[in-house]
């Protein structure tokens, strides 16, 4: 028989219990910072996908939460402090810039990020066999493929001589990619100018400016430029410009030719890693994964505009 002082302390022990469970979360958050939904929506839910098919029910064994930055830059930083107070187990997102915005939150939540041009250059992990830290994911190799889309390019426009290089600015790998670019033109006899990005709303005004300068339009991804993929194909339309791209969502949308890995896939890739977390792997044993299959997408019916656009310069060109 249970005496009164007896029954006390254990239903005091057990409130204490009960007080101290309900300040964790009751299954393990993984938090998705993304750029904005009409550009990630369908990569998000590509990673949704996987995680349900490696066993993770929400609202039963995982809780997912998604934040869009809208492409404003300066809402990583605040999402990342929503997601350390919320004790995420992973935060995920993509891009060095929103990566790096999440470490400065946290050493100790893990980090995992979809895609990163470059993510030993930009310093988000130490090397890729061994990352360190609580940062891992997939590269996105930007820099290591600046060559083949400029070789790509070069194929389709056989008269190619000066191409322009945009990025964002405060993109870190952006602004490695451009770097890149310059210096594989240099290598293949082109002239290239480069367009560093501040803000949103100068683009169309930039590109316009190149329409009598240059004879094609390289763009550097990242979530900034990706939020405003289509003020950037329709303005180089504009201009007269054929575009080339890392990704095929900004050929969907008018550009010229996008050669890279599929992103979708390399999403599913990291719900794969986020897994090897939540089952109590530490992102320094996980080596950052590379892609292996790459696509080259071409716009048939922008590609026919150039086409048309070249015979017609050239039969209107004087003849020697």
């Amino acid at each position: 028989m249970v005496t009164r002082r007896k029954f006390i302390t254990v239903l005091s022990g057990a409130a204490a219990w009960s007080f101290k469970a309900s300040s964790q979360p009751l299954v393990p958050l993984v938090g998705l910072l993304n750029s904005e939904p009409s550009t990630e929506r369908l990569r998000v839910d590509a990673f949704v996908k996987r995680l349900h098919e490696l066993g993770w029910i929400e609202g039963r064994t995982v809780a997912i939460e998604s934040r869009w930055a809208e492409g404003r830059p300066e809402r990583f930083v605040e999402i990342a402090a929503e997601f350390v107070r919320l004790r995420a187990a992973v935060i995920v997102t993509s891009g060095a810039g929103p990566a790096s915005a999440v470490r400065q939150a946290t050493q100790v939540i893990p980090i995992v990020f979809a895609i990163a041009t470059d993510p030993v250059g930009t310093g988000l992990v130490a090397t890729l066999a061994r990352p360190g830290g609580n940062v891992t994911g997939l590269s996105y190799m930007g820099t290591d493929l600046a060559a083949k889309r400029l070789e790509l390019l070069r194929g389709i426009l056989t008269d190619l001589r000066r191409i322009a290089v945009m990025a964002y600015r405060g993109a870190p790998g952006a602004m490695l990619e451009l770097r890149e670019v310059q210096a594989t033109a240099d290598r293949l006899g082109l002239e290239a100018i480069t367009l560093e990005i501040i803000a949103p709303d100068q683009i169309g005004a930039e590109i316009a400016r190149l329409k009598t300068r240059v004879d094609a339009l390289y763009v550097c991804p990242d979530p900034l430029i990706n939020a405003n993929r289509v003020s950037i194909v329709t303005s180089a339309l504009t201009a007269g410009l054929p575009t080339v791209f890392g990704e095929r969502e900004n050929v969907d949308a008018g550009g010229l030719m996008s050669y890279g890995p599929n992103v979708p896939d390399m999403y599913r890739r990291a719900a794969e890693i986020v897994d090897k977390i939540l089952h109590g792997a530490k992102p320094a044993d996980i080596p950052v994964e590379q892609p292996t299959k790459f696509e080259f997408i071409l716009n048939l019916k922008t590609a026919r505009r150039w086409v048309l656009k070249c015979r017609r310069s050239s039969s209107n060109s004087p003849t020697r």
